[in-house]
């Protein structure tokens, strides 16, 4: 007969027979819920890959209740529009069906293109005394940007309208781009850059879409500095229109021509273009009442280059120098080429592990920027601002 020490150990071995059941019985279903988890995503991912994809498109125009949708191909389709989808206009990017080009849902353009992601937005730091030479040309861009930027009531006081917009124009290297941003920096703008030729080789099909977008962004971030650097490869002399590219690059200028009237000359944003080539600006574009107000930069005279050279030395450790005499050297010498001389002097200086600049090591860089091929010269001065 079974004592009660028996019955004991019957017992707990029966517990534990039980608690090791219950807990295979536990990990079990877990880990049947993480199958059927597993089995719902695979099924979703597999549905993913059975339905069609879906197109973008552009509405041209809705009419008595249908859309006139554009495909990038340049066909056009009278098609049906989705009941969810309401307040449709001319110019909305929509999602259609692959197969009957329904209307399904809207896109947010800006959502959708991300202008953000195409162009350089910043708050400068560069200031008007960073920038040597060019003193008149600064008064005239603080007559036409800065103050009505600074002081609207002025001219509204006055009864005038100041220019929407400028154009600096001349050689490469010469500080247009500088000029622009110590605007900006001085003005407590947004600065919202632009390259022309990037514009128009990389958005085929979409130019126009994104100078709307700049303009837009730039309103939302007023006040603003439009700076469209080489502008004349959107905005050079229109020509008969031949291959789809030309066609686009018209359908682009056409587009920041409307951007430009679009606006208020007393609003927080100002336009500046910057080219090489005036000459083959379409005259539209520099009319009255857009970028009409023409400002030569041209390479610095002699003092010019001594104030650029002063101000590019002015954080240097150098010895003793003759200061005219490097000037005199750097004579025809654009301010970009100035600050590459100042560069390459202290990587001389280096290289001979001194801690100050000589004489010499100016002489050899002036020698080493002037002896640039002309075919590189155009990206060594980029490197330099």
């Amino acid at each position: 007969m079974p004592t009660s020490e028996d019955k004991k150990e019957g017992s707990n071995e029966l517990d534990n027979i039980m608690y090791s059941y219950t807990t295979e019985v536990n990990v079990l279903e877990d880990e049947n819920r993480i199958l059927r988890e597993s089995i719902k995503n695979l099924r979703e991912e597999l549905d993913k890959f059975k339905n069609p994809p879906h197109l973008i498109c552009e509405v041209k125009d809705v009419v008595k209740g249908k859309a006139i949708l554009s495909l990038k191909n340049g066909n056009e389709f009278f098609v049906e529009i989705s009941s969810d989808v309401k307040d449709l206009r001319p110019g909305d990017m929509v999602i259609a069906h692959q197969k009957n080009l329904v209307v399904l849902d809207k896109i947010d353009i800006s959502k959708w293109f991300n202008v953000e992601k195409f162009v350089i937005i910043e708050k400068p730091d560069v200031k008007w005394k960073d920038i040597g030479g060019l003193g008149e040309k600064i008064n005239e861009v603080k007559e036409v940007i800065e103050l009505p930027l600074k002081n609207p009531e002025l001219f509204k006081e006055i009864g005038i309208t100041p220019p929407k917009g400028i154009l600096l124009y001349g050689p490469p290297g010469t500080g247009k781009t500088l000029i622009a941003k110590a605007v900006a920096a001085e003005t407590n703008s947004t600065f919202i850059e632009v390259v022309g030729s990037e514009l128009v080789q990389k958005f085929i099909g979409e130019g126009a879409k994104l100078v709307q977008e700049i303009f837009t962004l730039a309103k939302s971030r007023a006040p603003a500095i439009i700076f469209i650097d080489e502008i004349d490869s959107l905005a050079s002399q229109r020509i008969d229109i031949g291959t789809s590219g030309e066609r686009e690059v018209q359908r682009t200028f056409m587009q920041l021509l409307a951007e430009i009237d679009g606006f208020s000359a007393l609003g927080d944003v100002k336009i500046i273009g910057a080219t090489n080539r005036k000459d083959i600006l379409d005259p539209a574009v520099i009319r009255p009442g857009r970028l009409d107000r023409l400002i030569h930069v041209p390479i610095p005279d002699s003092s010019g280059l001594k104030e650029i050279f002063e101000i590019h030395t002015r954080n240097m450790k150098l010895e003793k120098i003759n200061k005219k005499k490097i000037v005199y050297e750097m004579d025809g010498f654009t301010g970009a080429e100035v600050r590459a001389v100042c560069t390459e002097a202290g990587y001389f200086a280096i290289r001979a592990g001194k801690n100050k600049v000589s004489q010499q090591n100016f002489i050899d860089a002036i020698d080493k920027v002037s002896q640039i091929e002309e075919s590189d010269a155009d990206d060594y001065m980029n490197m330099f601002g």
